[in-house]
């Protein structure tokens, strides 16, 4: 995987095989940058990256000016590399090794964006589930939004109104403003 953009832009970065991720692709990053580009001052926002597995798009947010960052995953060894790889690249870069649920109820502050990319093999209820978190919890901001990675056999936009999707051969992005919640 590479940072596409920003200030460490083509800065190669291999995560070790016994990682237990999918990182998301380079076409899919640089679409959901493109995406998001458009709709925020990266400096000014503040983005919580769910499921962060190698840090992937944490690194991408940073590159590009992002300074208020949270990395959320339950796996020691994908917190590990993630805290590893923000050292050596100067980056600053929060984490936190705890589940998704636990963190979603009891977390107080909100996001501009939040980043959700759960393994593939969650189910539809799951996937609801984490929206509903976020709902009730009030975690994302009056403009904010919830961006979620999922297979193309999963119909998220089924359950939400002016769900913005974009679909990248077996991925898609979901895209769902805190008012379509």
């Amino acid at each position: 995987m590479r940072i596409i953009s920003g200030i460490k832009k083509s800065i190669i970065i291999k995560a070790p095989k016994n990682l237990p991720v999918r990182p998301t692709t380079d076409k899919v990053k640089e679409s959901l940058f493109n995406i998001i580009l458009n709709k925020y001052n990266f400096n000014e926002i503040s983005v919580l990256d769910l499921f962060s597995g190698t840090g992937n798009i944490s690194y991408e947010f940073i590159s590009r000016g992002c300074t208020d960052l949270l990395s959320i995953d339950n796996n020691q060894k994908c917190i590990r590399f993630i805290n590893k790889t923000a050292s050596e690249l100067e980056f600053n870069i929060n984490t936190k090794k705890i589940d998704y649920k636990v963190f979603l109820k009891n977390n107080k502050k909100k996001f501009d964006i939040i980043f959700a990319d759960p393994p593939y093999d969650f189910s539809i209820k799951q996937y609801l589930e984490i929206t509903e978190l976020i709902k009730t919890n009030e975690i994302l901001s009056d403009t904010g939004e919830l961006i979620i990675e999922h297979r193309s056999n999963i119909k998220i936009s089924e359950n939400f109104k002016n769900i913005d999707e974009r679909k990248y051969g077996s991925s898609v992005l979901s895209f769902i403003k805190k008012a379509s919640l």
